[in-house]
Order: structure tokens, then C-alpha cells, then sequence
């Protein structure tokens, strides 16, 4: 059953709240990182980007202490304090779209995770899982939870509404618009109450955050031949963000691919004819809004796919996926791409906008074609974790997406 505990946050007081917070480093373009660390000495940037201080680009385990060096700082400050006893947090974001994510961040197991009771349904990279459990050993600490979503629980979803009828700890606006809070739950009662509600619930399912769960463990791995009793220890836990099933929202991923691999567009179309019923819809935006449909951009038209079943066996939870029906009709056996994590042929662009960027990069010449699809639902993802399968890279795209050092997870 799943093992989810409160721990100590480190926090930003209650006025520096939303200057400290910051989106994840690479979702800023460099004139943007660069306009804040000039101009906000509170940004969590100034801690993850330690280059800036000294004007030069500063990698590898050099990095990590001066990571854990500006860390420290920040601390001796007083711009960051530690809460005083384990807490719950309930987090909350409402986006520029009035759209309402609401869970708690807690301290996930490590040992749940190797036990399979945490589902993954995305392959991870070896070499990143260890570079990222380095950087987490030398700098002490963990400020982005891993998203974990969990089937609907009345009593948690009670204690969460009973809570957030009291004045949140933070509540901010951000310059996208999108409005965070923060309420702490430290009452023994509502604690000892979540504990019992996640220890009967035996499959949680992670959303977002392949890398840093399984960093997290292989830290904790570490610590177990360092010292047999760290089963106590806070590397035994990393810090996730909760969400019912409920309150995700998953968006598909694009496909952009820079050429037809030698094909003409005459050539391609009549190779995809025999997979798929094509309808040219002209410069009409085009976007399916059926499992196994399939929109095309190609030399200015929008085309249509339509998957022709009967040439394509569906035996598993992962061939029903439509990121996976359109790598095995399409991208590989067509086109030529095998690798779709490394081959630089393939791009991908998150379905959240009406697919004009996808256009303008075709129209371009950036790319050569584009295709778009239905996001998958909750159900495809866990039937797939359920399996022990992996989506192919780039299969959602799942908000929320949280800001960084509003809670901090320390080892």
C-alpha cells in the first residue's frame, strides 16, 4: 500500500513567496533568465543557475556546490526558514484559463517505487538518472516534486475542501497570470487521516517526473550500503505533488519530421494510402477528434488521416496508444525514424495551442511535414503502466506544471 508521509518543508517567508518562486530553467529563453536574475535577487533562479555570478557557464560537480553554496545562502538569509514539524501541503494553481489543480505535496517512498507500487509508464535515460542523483547527493536538496496522480478518494478530497476554506499560508499571481497557493496541514488529525487514505490505496501512477523519481531512488540506494538503517533516513522519501486522477490535464504532443526520407509528396501519400483513408482538407486547420484520427500538415494542405483497422493489430494496452499507432504506421516503417528519442529528423510541439505553430515552422521550411493527434486519457496511461509498458518519448504533455522553490524537499 502506498507509503506517503508529511516532511519539514523549506519555505520562502510569506513576502518573498512569489519572487523566489520560478518556473523550471529551461522554459525561460535566455534574454527571459537573464531579465530576472538582473532584476529579481529572490528568484530561485540565482540558486540553479550559479553561472550567472561569475559571468561563465559552470558544469558538472563544480556546479553542484556552488548550487548548494548559493542554497546556503539563501538560508543564512532568512529568505528561506524550515518548517518546525512534518507537514502536509496543499498546492493550488489557477491558470490564466480559470483552470484548478489542487493536491497535496507530501514525501513519496523510495521503496514504493522499487516495488512497482509508483507505475511509471515512461522510459528513463541511465546516464540521466545518475548525473541528476549526483547533482541531488552534492546539493542536499530536492525543489521540484515529482507529479503522482491517484484514484478519487472521498476522505482526502474532504480534507483538502475543509482546508482550503481557511486563509492559504501563500497566495501570489504570477506575470502569466496563473494564481498559486499554499495551505499547510499540521493538525495531527488531518495528518494521521491522508496517511491512512494513501495506505489503502495500492497503485499510485507518476504523471510527470520519470527522471527525478528515479534519481531520487537511486539516491536512496546509495544510502542503504552507506548505512543499513537509511530505510529512516530522508533519502528514503522524495517529495511529490498528488493529484486525483481527476485534476490532470493531458495534452498531446505533435510530430514534426524535417523531410518524406526520400520519398516525393506523391510517393508519400500513396504509401500512407495504404495504412490510412486520406482526405485533403485544403488550407483548412484541421484537427482529429477521434482515437486513431490523425491530422497532416503537407506542402500547405491539412490532410486528414483516418487508420484503416483492419491493417493494424491492436493486441496490447500500448498499440492502442495513438502516439504508438502512428511510430509503427508511420514514422518508423515510412519515414525511416527508429529512434524517436535521438534522431534529430523528428521534433516534437505540445498540443496546448491550436496547432498555427506547427504551421509556421512548416511553412518555413524548418520542417517538412506535421502531424497532430487526440491526447490519451488517465486509462490509456495506467493501462499501459498497469502492463509494465513504455509510451514512446513525448506521448503527453500534463499539467499542472509547478513552480520551483516553493517547497523544498531536504536529504
Amino acid at each position: 500500500m502506498a507509503n506517503i508521509r508529511p516532511f519539514k518543508a523549506v519555505r520562502p517567508t510569506r513576502d518573498k513567496v512569489a519572487l523566489v518562486a520560478s518556473r523550471s530553467y529551461h522554459s525561460y529563453t535566455k534574454a527571459q533568465r537573464e531579465a530576472r536574475l538582473r532584476d529579481n535577487p529572490f528568484s530561485f533562479l540565482h540558486i540553479i543557475n550559479t553561472g550567472y555570478k561569475y559571468h561563465k557557464r559552470i558544469r558538472g560537480k563544480e556546479r553542484y556546490q556552488l548550487v548548494r553554496n548559493r542554497y546556503l545562502e539563501f538560508r543564512e538569509d532568512g529568505i528561506f526558514t524550515k518548517d518546525e514539524k512534518p507537514n502536509f501541503y496543499i498546492y493550488r494553481i489557477i491558470d490564466r484559463d480559470f483552470q484548478q489543480f489542487t493536491g497535496i505535496v507530501a514525501a513519496a517512498s523510495a521503496k514504493d517505487y522499487e516495488d512497482d507500487i509508483i507505475k511509471k509508464h515512461e522510459a528513463t535515460l541511465e546516464f540521466k538518472e545518475i548525473i541528476f542523483k549526483d547533482y541531488l547527493k552534492t546539493v542536499g536538496f530536492n525543489a521540484e516534486p515529482v507529479l503522482i496522480t491517484y484514484k478519487e478518494n472521498p476522505t482526502i478530497s474532504a480534507i483538502i475542501e475543509e482546508h482550503t476554506q481557511t486563509r492559504p499560508e501563500y497566495e501570489f499571481t504570477t506575470t502569466y497570470r496563473d494564481t498559486h497557493y499554499l495551505w499547510c496541514i499540521c493538525d495531527e488529525d488531518s495528518i494521521n487521516r491522508i496517511i491512512e487514505e494513501f495506505d489503502k490505496i495500492d497503485k499510485l501512477y507518476i504523471a510527470d517526473g520519470h527522471h527525478r523519481s528515479a534519481s531520487s531512488y537511486l539516491l536512496f540506494k546509495d544510502q542503504l550500503m552507506e548505512e543499513p538503517n537509511a530505510n529512516a533516513h530522508t533519502s528514503a522519501y522524495f517529495m511529490s505533488y498528488l493529484l486525483a486522477e481527476s485534476q490532470l490535464k493531458i495534452f498531446e504532443f505533435n510530430r514534426l519530421v524535417k523531410d518524406l526520407n526520400g520519398l516525393t509528396t506523391e510517393e508519400f501519400l500513396i504509401k500512407l494510402d495504404t495504412i490510412y483513408r486520406i482526405e485533403d482538407r485544403g488550407k483548412n486547420h484541421y484537427k482529429p477528434s477521434k482515437k486513431h484520427h490523425f491530422s497532416m500538415y503537407l506542402d500547405g494542405h491539412f490532410y486528414s488521416l483516418y487508420l484503416r483497422k483492419h491493417n493494424y493489430e491492436i493486441t496490447t494496452p500500448l498499440d492502442d496508444l495513438d502516439a504508438q499507432v502512428l511510430y509503427k504506421t508511420i514514422l518508423q516503417p515510412i519515414l525511416g525514424i527508429e529512434d524517436l528519442r535521438n534522431d534529430e529528423r523528428i521534433d516534437y510541439l505540445d498540443g496546448k495551442n491550436d496547432g498555427a505553430d506547427l504551421k509556421t515552422l512548416i511553412d518555413n521550411g524548418e520542417y517538412k511535414v506535421g502531424f497532430g493527434m487526440m491526447p490519451a486519457d488517465i486509462n490509456q496511461v495506467k493501462n499501459i503502466a498497469d502492463a509494465g509498458l513504455i509510451m514512446p518519448p513525448k506521448s503527453t504533455f500534463i499539467e499542472p506544471k509547478l513552480r520551483s522553490g516553493i517547497t523544498i524537499y531536504e536529504f
